[in-house]
């Protein structure tokens, strides 16, 4: 899966990246018990959904303050 960048996440509505949130969320839990277990096939993975979950919060609060400011 290829790192997605800040501007895909700005065209999508704060309800799909509340989604996507959740499962990249969902992901990183699954991520880090397949590291405790040591069947993790791809280290780089966990910090790849690390910092998409950083880029969506960034962007929702983005456009909390979008909506506040007007």
């Amino acid at each position: 899966m290829a790192i997605v960048k800040a501007e895909t996440f700005r065209t999508q509505t704060a309800d799909e990246l509340k989604a996507k949130l959740l499962e990249l969320k969902k992901e990183q839990l699954n991520l880090r018990f397949k590291v405790a277990s040591g069947e993790m096939e791809n280290p780089a993975r966990m910090r790849i959904v690390r910092r998409e979950i950083a880029r969506i919060k960034t962007v929702l609060g983005q456009k909390a303050a979008e909506a506040v400011n007007g």
